[in-house]
């Protein structure tokens, strides 16, 4: 397996990295993931994500962090590296857990990118960025020059870790590439994220707990299609830039509930909560740049989506 490409993929037990990780397999690489499992949620999860890629002869495991391990040997063997690992949740960043999203969104990120920096081999550094970086913005739909006002503290690490690649790019030549994801979901999605919950709590015939009026809306976008960009950042034309990645579905709660009870059969219970701090209003992806520079077309519309997703959930018994 020499002659193939060694691509190294952070957060790789994690919602998109584990399919990143079996799509970068079936173009080739070799993988070589990592993954701190931090306590953000259960262990067990995580492993389940992992699936039979621990029994693929092009799959290599390593657990660590990333913010405090030893980076110099596991990225001296890197041809392509894709960072999705960090600290998640717009919710759960304010207050004392601050200190984690730094460490692991921030210091992480520049501890990774000092480690390349000299690096004649790597090609490639693909960072997974968020729609959180722009806030609340009325510039509708957001594009990459709408001007980022962090609504969250989450949303401010995903901002200085994306500064950091772009300054690591300009002064030291590191080829990075940053997407901001919106609103990914599908099979092995996070079990705090609001698909997850609202199709389990559907399936077990509890009420699905809305935050606000339900009218806010969101560009969701197919774990699929979030991978499919990361490929397309292989391309040339990528370096140095950041670029939207969104589904093409944007919905209002309201309108996600309605699809789920169609594909369900049955009406859903809902129990209406304030909103919470950092939850931005409305999200919307103008992707024209990923479409012309990296070729991305999303290719997965949202009920389509939710019902693979729906199936995944039933699969698992009900048990998230």
């Amino acid at each position: 397996m020499s002659g193939e490409a060694v691509s190294l993929v952070t957060g790789v037990a994690g919602f998109i990295g584990s399919h990143l990780a079996e799509r970068l397999l079936r173009e080739g690489h070799r993988i070589l993931g990592v993954d701190a499992f931090t306590d953000y949620y259960p262990r067990d999860v995580k492993m389940a994500n992992l699936g039979h890629l621990l029994d693929e002869p092009g799959f290599r495991f390593v657990e660590l962090d990333v913010a405090q391990a030893e980076l110099g040997a596991l990225v001296a063997e890197a041809d392509f590296i894709f960072h999705q690992a960090g600290q998640p949740g717009v919710r759960a960043s304010w207050g004392r857990e601050f200190d984690v999203y730094l460490e692991s969104n921030v210091q992480a990120t520049q501890r990774l990118l000092e480690a390349v920096k000299d690096s004649s081999r790597l090609r490639r550094l693909v960072f997974a960025s968020s729609s959180s970086v722009y806030g609340q913005s009325p510039d509708l739909p957001l594009r990459e020059d709408s001007l980022p006002q962090p609504f969250s503290p989450y949303g401010v690490t995903k901002l200085a870790a994306e500064h950091l690649c772009a300054l690591y790019q300009a002064n030291h030549g590191v080829p990075t590439v940053s997407l901001r994801y919106f609103t990914v979901y599908g099979p092995r999605q996070r079990p705090d994220m609001g698909f997850h919950r609202f199709i389990l709590a559907a399936l077990q015939d509890r009420p699905i707990l809305v935050y606000g009026d339900g009218e806010q809306t969101r560009d969701f976008t197919y774990v699929a299609d979030a991978v499919e960009a990361n490929w397309l950042a292989l391309g040339p034309g990528a370096v140095g830039q950041v670029f939207n990645i969104g589904g093409g579905s944007r919905s209002s709660v309201n309108q996600v509930l309605a699809t789920l009870e169609e594909i369900l059969g049955h009406a859903i219970r809902r129990e209406q909560r304030p909103p919470q701090p950092g939850d931005v209003r409305h999200t919307w992806a103008d992707t024209a740049r990923a479409r012309e520079v990296l070729g991305f077309s999303p290719r997965v519309p949202l009920r389509e989506g939710l019902t693979r997703q729906v199936e995944w959930l039933r699969s698992r018994g009900s048990g998230g």
